[in-house]
């Protein structure tokens, strides 16, 4: 499942750096599929919608740093354990329960933003 921030967050920026898909953004900053990552203009997502990758999206928190759920591997392919999770001074990123994914799916979806 994706990793989502909660409302602990104390905005200190420690994690964006850390995720390799560039899924977590600042409070009130538009977000986009193709941002640092291989996909651009019309792309079919792995749950087959098509959207623009290079569409700004509207932000999902004006309060706090956000994961985008859909850009979100949990670090699958790149890392042992989610890098946001394990940087956060205040434990505030964990499991989103919302959005279960098995470990097939999320490395579906990082070879999608990846183009690989």
């Amino acid at each position: 499942m994706a990793i989502v921030i909660t409302e602990d967050c104390i905005n200190c920026d420690a994690c964006v750096a850390e995720c390799p898909n560039n899924a977590i953004y600042e409070p009130d900053q538009n977000w986009s599929y193709s941002e640092k990552t291989a996909l651009s203009g019309s792309v079919v997502t792995p749950d087959g919608l098509t959207l623009d990758a290079d569409a700004e999206n509207e932000p999902l928190s004006d309060e706090f740093y956000f994961i985008v759920t859909s850009k979100c591997t949990e670090c699958k392919g790149f890392h042992d354990e989610p890098q946001c999770a394990k940087v956060c001074p205040v434990d505030c990123c964990v499991p989103d329960e919302n959005h279960p994914e098995t470990e097939a799916e999320l490395l579906k979806k990082k070879a999608w933003l990846h183009g690989e």
